[in-house]
């Protein structure tokens, strides 16, 4: 199933480039790519409600197992739907438990020293990383959820396809193991010009030391 990449003129592979992408076909199967779809939903789901897991790294170490649009879809797909599910549950959950008035008022004075102050921060929030745990932000700021979640939909859309579209690019111009470098590089250009967006806007606000307590 699937890993049925189109042969294309590509430059000659460079003698002892590490291939992910076999390594990644060879744990998985050549039935394993509906497994890995799954593997990227949850890290993508416990990125959205726990902790950052690196998602941009992850979609595409994944999309080296089979390097086409069908699959790209298909991965796309399940990193929006785990975003917008991640948003939704935490938005759930904190709406079931009792907030500290305390955190709350942290939370809102955060919010008030941002560029955005509603909805339209999540997509934001895609470039730049300003607020953890969005989903219990939207439930304690009192944001509209179906706005929210369109916004973090827009948002993934654009990101992770405008991730997955660079590796495909250079998937068709160059052999894989060097379309696998180049799109890790590209990946990692794209983690830390976000960190440093983040840290910038922090500082311009003068709160680079005032952290959401949530």
């Amino acid at each position: 199933m699937f890993r049925q990449t189109a042969e294309l003129p590509k430059l000659k592979p460079e003698e002892g480039t590490m291939n992910i992408g076999e390594w990644i076909y060879g744990l998985f199967g050549a039935e394993g790519g509906l497994l890995l779809v799954l593997c990227i939903f949850l890290i993508f789901l416990v990125d959205a409600m726990f902790f950052p897991t690196l998602p941009e790294l992850f979609i595409i170490v994944a999309f080296f197992y089979d390097p086409t649009l069908a699959f790209g879809l298909l991965l796309l797909g399940a990193a929006i739907t785990a975003e917008c599910l991640g948003l939704v549950l935490l938005y759930l959950i904190v709406g079931k438990i009792r907030i500290p008035k305390r955190i709350g008022n942290a939370v809102n004075k955060y919010l008030n020293f941002l560029v955005l102050h509603d909805e339209r921060l999540l997509l934001l929030n895609r470039i730049a990383p300003m607020i953890p745990f969005s989903g219990a932000v939207v439930r304690i700021a009192g944001w509209n959820i179906r706005w929210s979640v369109m916004y973090v939909f827009i948002g993934s859309l654009l990101k992770y396809g405008v991730i997955l579209l660079m590796s495909d690019f250079f998937h068709k111009f160059y052999s894989e193991g060097q379309a696998q470098t180049f799109t890790i590089i590209f990946v990692i250009a794209v983690i830390a010009i976000s960190f440093m967006l983040s840290v910038i806007m922090k500082k311009r606000k003068g709160m680079d030391k005032q952290e959401p307590a949530v």
